[in-house]
């Protein structure tokens, strides 16, 4: 296994102004990670739903992505995921057919990079529809969007992110009714709330990503305790991919993500 993170844990520093995802890079490397996870939120590129369908498309600045892709070369960084925010529950269909596409886009971005795994989302039910009605819509598009993604080499990773991926079993309906091997999971070990090991355990033959969420820096206690659990099951699993560090604490980033690096790599050094 190895160690990245999403420039999501820098959140704060990013909308602030103080950083930019050369800064992120830049630090990245300075705490010797493996690699990088790109949130679409943090680019100029990120698009408003509303402009997308104001638009019909979207136009990709590719002068901004070849900057961080020289960057991630420079600093000898792996690309290793791009995330974006997509819903696939929703009624209207025009909006729908616009989050495929915006799934889509950051597939071609998520190749430029050199990225080999998209995370999306699946979304929650719209008020007054039946889950069963949501998944179907959801699942279409999918389809759809992994059917792109294959073509162009990309993995789609699904996160467990509350609404209708809020449980093992809805994660798996997922897995089995889009039937794509450019469709697998990407675990966010903060998101199953119920009976977390025996969630995990379920899902960890179509685990593609990890998103090792830390809400206090791991200085002993439970969540210390957690993630030796955690890796050690990932590791019976087979799982050879990134543990993505998604911190999402009250202490300045700066600070808890350099102790939560050093404590993960502790964990994943090779036996």
């Amino acid at each position: 296994m190895r160690v990245g993170c999403t420039s999501y844990s820098f959140r704060k520093e990013i909308n602030g102004g103080e950083m930019r995802i050369q800064d992120f890079m830049k630090t990245c490397q300075i705490l010797l990670l493996d690699g990088v996870e790109l949130a679409s939120y943090y680019t100029r590129s990120t698009w408003d739903i509303k402009e997308v369908l104001r638009l019909g498309d979207v136009n990709i600045d590719y002068d901004e992505f070849r900057t961080i892709k020289r960057s991630a070369v420079d600093l000898g960084l792996d690309i290793r995921a791009v995330s974006v925010g997509n819903e696939f529950c929703g009624l209207d269909p025009d909006v729908q057919r616009m989050q495929v596409l915006l799934v889509k886009r950051w597939t071609d971005i998520a190749l430029y990079l050199g990225a080999p795994i998209l995370r999306v989302f699946a979304g929650r039910v719209p008020e007054g529809q039946l889950e069963s009605e949501a998944f179907v819509r959801a699942v279409r598009a999918f389809r759809e969007c992994a059917d792109y993604a294959s073509a162009k080499g990309v993995i789609l990773a699904l996160e467990n992110h509350g609404g209708i991926t809020s449980t093992a079993n809805q994660v798996l309906n997922f897995m089995k009714a889009v039937d794509s091997p450019s469709f697998r999971f990407l675990l966010d070990t903060g998101n199953f709330t119920v009976d977390l090991y025996d969630e995990m355990e379920r899902t960890l033959s179509y685990v593609v990503h990890v998103h090792a969420k830390f809400i206090r820096i791991p200085e002993g206690g439970d969540q210390s305790d957690d993630y030796h659990r955690i890796v050690e099951m990932l590791r019976q699993s087979g799982y050879a991919g990134y543990l993505s560090i998604e911190y999402e604490g009250e202490e300045p980033a700066i600070i808890a993500v350099p102790k939560i690096a050093s404590f993960l790599r502790g964990l994943v050094v090779p036996r």
